[in-house]
């Protein structure tokens, strides 16, 4: 399976840009300077904002497989996890950056199926270990080596990595709730068919640095050409103009919903404040 998100031909021919800053905020309409002029910036952003959606999905697969095998053990894995993103300088690479993801699974537990109260928790810890180190003057770091906020992924990142946001990896989806699901794949179906993990939709949400807010609906039976991804901003910087109806992403939808997107954003904006508490806020450092 490749590690990143398969890019176009051409992409492969451009030089990498020097670190930029993000893209100004977006509107409902998106449109290319005149000239078909897309700034390298742009162009490195919405690479990102792919890449991003690629991992998440991958993430999501290898969170549903994990939970199944797990399913009704002692250490049973949780249905929801949390997804750190950062980028590090990588010239060989087309838009001139690597992106490196660590992730944290909960194990099953009462707790664990509350996402918005898992997501306040992990804020107030945050907040908690920042204040902490800077008490003794240690800047604390979510990937540790004290108090670390991830249990997988890229557990050491390269000097001058840079963080670029936060996501959820949730195994609830419009099929059902995970538990339901589980036991679904448990029992034989009147039809005789029973079904597999790899049947199962899973979902993603993601924030930013730049803005950016995306919801990935990975569903292993979408028609080809459904990437299930629903972004506020442009994942293609070469159209020319288009009216963008996900703007208001984080609003547009039930009341549930959006208290997963502002305590993910709680989450993000903490994160954010400290990690370029000592650097302008940008793609690669």
């Amino acid at each position: 399976m490749p590690a990143e998100y398969p890019r176009p031909p051409e992409a492969l021919v451009t030089p990498p840009p020097p670190p930029l800053r993000p893209p100004a905020p977006s509107s409902a309409y998106e449109q290319a300077p005149v000239g078909d002029e897309v700034s390298p910036e742009v162009r490195r952003w919405a690479d990102l904002r792919k890449q991003v959606a690629y991992r998440c999905k991958r993430i999501n697969t290898g969170h549903m497989v994990e939970a199944d095998q797990r399913f009704g053990q002692p250490d049973a894995i949780g249905p929801h996890g949390v997804v750190l993103f950062f980028v590090s300088d990588a010239l060989a690479e087309p838009h001139g950056y690597q992106l490196h993801t660590a992730y944290r699974l909960w194990l099953a537990s009462p707790e664990a199926d509350d996402l918005p109260r898992l997501l306040a928790d992990l804020a107030e810890v945050a907040s908690e270990n920042i204040a902490r180190g800077a008490s003794t003057r240690r800047r604390w770091h979510p990937l540790g080596p004290d108090g670390s906020m991830v249990n997988g992924g890229d557990m050491s990142l390269p000097h001058g990595s840079t963080y670029v946001g936060v996501g959820v990896s949730t195994l609830d989806s419009d099929q059902g709730r995970w538990y339901q699901l589980a036991h679904t794949l448990r029992d034989l179906p009147a039809t005789g068919r029973r079904l597999s993990v790899f049947d199962l939709k899973g979902q993603c949400y993601v924030l930013l640095t730049d803005g950016t807010a995306m919801h990935i609906d990975r569903d292993p039976h979408a028609r080809l050409g459904v990437d299930g991804i629903r972004c506020n901003r442009t994942l293609d910087p070469d159209r020319v103009t288009y009216f963008n109806r996900h703007e208001n992403l984080t609003e547009d939808c039930d009341e549930a919903i959006r208290h997963v997107w502002r305590q993910l954003g709680a989450l993000d904006r903490t994160l954010t404040a400290h990690l370029h508490s000592r650097r302008p806020v940008r793609l690669t450092p």
